[in-house]
């Protein structure tokens, strides 16, 4: 049964994936979700059911569009089997617990959208990180790291979310008085107190020591590629929530984190 349901969880991922790249592509755009149907961004031809299957058809028409013949980006396949994945390790981890594994689940799904959309644009919807936040609250009541009465859950959460903006905000502080510049986006301060929702101020240490090793490698790489320098802007957002759903799995607070 719990291999039956490893592999629907999976399925089920990819959908979401295929879902979630629709967002990537339109949410920048402010194009609806809703209408018109999927379509080739190059061609403009509606694309039909079975050339909209995940991962399958990507594989079958060989990532080109089965009209025009444009290439289809990887990041496509890439995105639904990360979806993929995620679902299925969250599953296996969680599904003992119903509620939190949705929550869990919605999060992540938020901060895929979230990282794509900022390596795209550089800019962090407010409506995604209020969305995660919200999400956060709600299930603090059910959220395994917290313990205590409804309201110390409550203000685990909170707590959380204050710490979260209010080390970003310092960190573009002291950033606007080095480097006489916006050091560190809005986006960023609001994404990060979304993240304290579900982490508390306990668990916010060890999601900015993963981001910030996560984005310091990123950037040593593209200086090493010479595709950037020391002052260029990177993007948090994405490293902050790998950093968010690492604790997902595994929550290390600020005791457990430094004892290893």
């Amino acid at each position: 049964m719990e291999i039956l349901g490893l592999f629907f969880s999976f399925i089920f991922g990819l959908c979401v994936g295929s879902f979630l790249n629709v967002c990537i592509y339109r949410l920048p755009s402010d194009l609806s979700l809703i209408k018109p149907d999927s379509f080739c961004p190059r061609c403009h031809t509606p694309i039909r059911w079975y050339h909209n299957v995940p991962v399958l058809s990507y594989i079958f028409l060989k990532g080109k569009c089965a009209y025009c013949g444009e290439k289809i980006s990887l990041e496509y396949l890439a995105i639904e089997l990360v979806t993929g994945i995620l679902t299925t390790v969250f599953f296996y981890k969680w599904n003992h617990s119903p509620l939190w594994l949705a929550s869990v689940l919605l999060a992540s799904y938020i901060l895929i959208v979230v990282s794509v959309i900022d390596f795209k644009t550089m800019l962090i919807s407010d409506l995604f990180s209020y969305s995660l936040g919200i999400v956060g609250i709600l299930s603090s009541q059910i959220n395994p790291n917290f313990s205590g009465d409804w309201y110390q859950r409550l203000l685990y959460s909170i707590s959380g979310i204050i710490s979260g903006a209010g080390f970003i905000w310092f960190l573009a502080f002291i950033g606007k008085i080095i480097y006489k510049k916006d050091a560190v986006g809005d986006g960023d301060m609001f994404l990060l107190g979304a993240i304290g929702s579900f982490m508390g101020y306990r668990g916010l240490f060890s999601v900015i020591i993963i981001a910030s090793f996560a984005g310091s490698l990123y950037g040593i790489t593209l200086i090493l590629a010479k595709k950037a320098d020391r002052l260029s802007y990177m993007p948090f957002g994405p490293f902050l929530s790998v950093g968010c759903i690492v604790n997902l799995y595994y929550f290390w607070d600020f005791i457990n984190f430094i004892s290893y």
